[in-house]
């Protein structure tokens, strides 16, 4: 039997070659479409049986709580600090995460909670409910689906709110921060009747919205315009400085709550921008000497302090938009899976900024409060 010319046998090898390498171009070309694809519920919302809803009267509602939450006592901080956290759970089967899933609740211990709750540690008590937050997947898509979910994952916040002020709060000082999808549900949280109580209002330092667009001519809060104003809001959303496409996809995707309770595009509206490095709402450059440490928390024990890296980064507010200089140190760059890059950065790079931030906020709120000296 005669066996095939050779030149057959090239001719075949190589359309082989050249057909995994079409297969690979096209697989890297469409890659985030099929990961995306993978993370989609494909459900309608309006169908859709969302996980059972946490109990937060219950130990297990709270990711991170005190050990006697309705008991404080004078070895610990003065204040208290509503964390919301960021989107950990991808997506797939669900549009809102199950309060409990395993893996988003190891991403949050080991990497979110160090990084962003870590600077207010110091500052008071953490209080970081649980919450059916929104998947990776719906922060992705404009979809109405996709917005549906994050006004579901609200509607949690504003529950375990509510306890926290009911059963936890005792007339104490407090500080709100949200990260990501937690800031903007922190961002409805100010406007809605829960928080808008002149007593309350009275007892907030701060209110952090750490990565997150809030716009500049309706913010929740009176913006912080100097370092040390109690009672204002911090909010920013960043990019680096020679990323022009995250810089543009903040201006053009971003999502905010309207007067109704609904979120719609910003549409072409400015974004608040508070520097970390100056302490305020401003469009002044603050050099890298300014910064007083960034930090990569990540797998280190709850409430262990980091090690700063300081001089890492310059900051400054471009058309609302707060560009950042590379960071100078490896660990202060984006790593883990396709997933975990578009999560928050499991890093800080304001970490002391915030730490120091919050202190004199709080320790200006108390001077404030504080009775008079009798003569």
């Amino acid at each position: 039997m005669t066996g095939r010319p050779k030149g057959f046998k090239r001719l075949v090898a190589a359309t082989a070659v050249l057909v995994a390498a079409l297969l690979a171009a096209a697989g890297f070309v469409w890659r985030d479409d099929m990961l995306r694809t993978a993370l989609d519920p494909k459900e309608p919302f309006q169908t859709y049986d969302p996980p059972p809803a946490p109990d937060y009267a219950n130990r297990s509602g709270w990711a991170l709580a005190p050990t006697a939450p309705e008991a404080p006592t004078a070895a610990e901080p003065k204040a208290d600090i509503f964390f919301v956290g960021p989107t950990t759970y991808d997506g797939g089967r669900h549009w809102n995460a199950p309060a409990d899933d395993p893996r988003a609740d190891r991403l949050f211990r080991r990497a979110m909670a160090p990084n962003y709750a870590g600077p207010f540690v110091r500052v008071g008590r953490i209080f970081a409910p649980r919450y059916r937050q929104a998947s990776l997947y719906s922060l992705m898509t404009l979809r109405e689906d996709a917005k549906e979910a994050r006004r579901f994952a609200y509607a949690d916040v504003a529950a375990a709110f509510q306890f926290y002020l009911d059963n936890y709060n005792q007339g104490r000082p407090f500080i709100i921060v949200g990260v990501e999808q937690g800031g903007t549900l922190a961002a409805r949280l100010l406007t809605d009747e829960i928080v808008p109580d002149a007593e309350r209002m009275q007892r907030l330092a701060a209110a952090y919205l750490v990565e997150t667009v809030t716009p500049a001519d309706a913010p929740p809060l009176t913006p912080c315009r100097r370092p040390g104003e109690p009672g204002c809001l911090a909010a920013w959303a960043s990019a680096f400085e020679r990323d022009p496409e995250r810089a543009q996809a903040i201006l053009d995707r971003s999502l905010v709550w309207d007067g109704a309770g609904q979120l719609e595009n910003l549409h072409g509206r400015t974004p608040l921008c508070f520097n970390p490095l100056l302490g305020a709402v401003t469009e002044a450059e603050a050099p890298a000497r300014l910064s007083q440490g960034a930090a990569n928390a990540t797998g280190l024990e709850w409430g262990a302090r980091p090690a700063f890296l300081t001089r890492q980064v310059s900051a400054r507010c471009e058309k609302g938009v707060l560009r950042v200089s590379r960071p100078k140190s490896s660990t202060l760059r984006p790593s883990g899976s396709w997933s975990d890059r578009r999560k928050a950065a499991a890093y800080n790079l304001f970490y002391a900024d915030l730490e120091a931030d919050a202190s004199a906020r709080l320790a200006a709120l108390l001077k404030r409060t504080a009775p008079p000296v009798a003569d």
